[in-house]
């Protein structure tokens, strides 16, 4: 247990060696955390547990520390099994023990574990008296499940926000204040950008709702990562920020490859852009993480993205990245097309039509060339760079 508050403790798991998560889905190249929070007053309340590959040393933890019987209550902010996976072995410990949480809430922990529970359904506003401090528990709808909700402790000034406000960041230290400020940030927006750029518009709404009621809020500890207690509405500010299309005014230049001719054309591509004076990365959708390319699309102002033809399509990454953009439905970025091919050169029609989708706009007809490009095409490449640039 480490107290990180007069009466609350961090009770959860550093996941040293997690390198992946979400299955395979989303890179972890620092590992993280899930933290679960004991607030120990007249009653003692649990908020969250821990991953299931976790749970006998979380509860064998918990037994020790303070004793299984002594908890009076369970909160559930969100039921996703890195949230949640430790539930039914402390429910094997303490079955007749409250949990509260949301209305949809309530309705997965059914669906997830199947069993018959003290299931107490809580919304925006509810509230449970622990002695000296008392839990208020705020709705967090799509942030990033139905489920979510955050608990606000009364007395103490803390909010406990589950994912939001977190990162994927195991460390030695346990607060903003003590770690470095690069790697902390830069898995902040890797992590907003990944799994909260789809529901921006509702992050804005609940920024705007809890600064509304005016809570004195000392300490934001998530469910991932780092604890904000210096200035913990600077995590707040960012992601307002983030969540209002945001872009730092560069280019991403995306491309895979068969034998470079794509290449060729992305490095030139690239040139134009420099030309212009704008900050640009080339980068292959074949040789870097998925993850941190998502990050890359999400500070760019720019997505100019190729592939070589293949079977009348495109290459498989370039595919898989084209469906992420998708679904993570940036706003307010704008994009072009280019690629090489043998004989049928369907890529950079392809290409368009997805980012159309995928609500981005294009603003120039897209580029290709046959087979190896000549000087001559990729002098054409850097022209159509700088007029991309133009229109950034």
């Amino acid at each position: 247990m480490i107290k990180i508050k007069d009466n609350i403790y961090w009770v959860g798991v550093k996941d040293w060696e997690l390198k992946h998560f979400h299955g395979e889905e989303l890179s972890t190249h620092r590992g993280s955390t899930y933290n679960s929070y004991l607030i120990k007053d007249k009653k003692t309340a649990l908020v969250d547990t821990v991953w299931t590959p976790f749970q006998r040393e979380f509860i064998d933890h918990l037994e020790k520390n303070i004793g299984l019987e002594n908890i009076d209550l369970v909160v559930v902010n969100h039921t996703e099994q890195d949230h949640s996976g430790s539930l039914p072995y402390l429910m094997e410990k303490i079955p007749n023990a409250p949990i509260y949480c949301s209305k949809n809430g309530a309705m997965m922990i059914k669906k997830h574990y199947h069993s018959d529970w003290n299931l107490n359904i809580v919304k925006t506003g509810d509230s449970f008296d622990l002695g000296d401090n008392k839990l208020v528990f705020v709705e967090m709808p799509m942030l990033h499940w139905p489920d979510s909700m955050a608990t606000y402790v009364a007395g103490a000034n803390v909010l406990l926000s589950n994912d939001a406000f977190g990162q994927h960041y195991a460390s030695p230290y346990m607060f903003n204040d003590q770690v470095d400020q690069c790697e902390l940030f830069q898995e902040a927006i890797k992590y907003y950008a990944n799994i909260l750029t789809p529901f921006s518009k509702l992050v804005k709404a609940k920024i705007q709702e809890i600064t509304s009621l005016n809570l004195p809020i000392d300490m934001i500890a998530p469910s991932h990562g780092i604890i904000w207690r210096d200035n913990p509405m600077q995590i707040v500010e960012k992601y307002d920020q983030w969540a209002s299309g945001y872009n730092e005014g560069s280019v991403i230049v995306l491309y895979d490859s068969m034998w470079g001719a794509t290449r060729k054309m992305a490095l030139a591509i690239a040139r134009g852009i420099t030309n212009k004076g704008l900050g640009v990365k080339t980068l292959s959708m074949g040789k870097n993480d998925k993850s941190d390319l998502v990050t890359e699309i999400f500070k760019s102002k720019g997505v100019v993205l190729g592939s070589s033809t293949i079977n009348n399509g495109v290459l498989g990454d370039v595919a898989a990245m084209l469906d992420i953009i998708k679904g993570l439905k940036f706003k307010g970025k704008i994009g072009a097309a280019f690629g090489s091919y043998g004989w049928s050169g369907e890529s950079v029609k392809i290409i368009e039509t997805k980012l159309k989708e995928a609500g981005i706009e294009i603003m120039a007809e897209g580029i290709k060339a046959q087979y190896n490009p000549t000087t001559e095409e990729i002098k054409a490449c850097e022209v159509f760079g700088e007029a991309f640039a133009e229109k950034v």
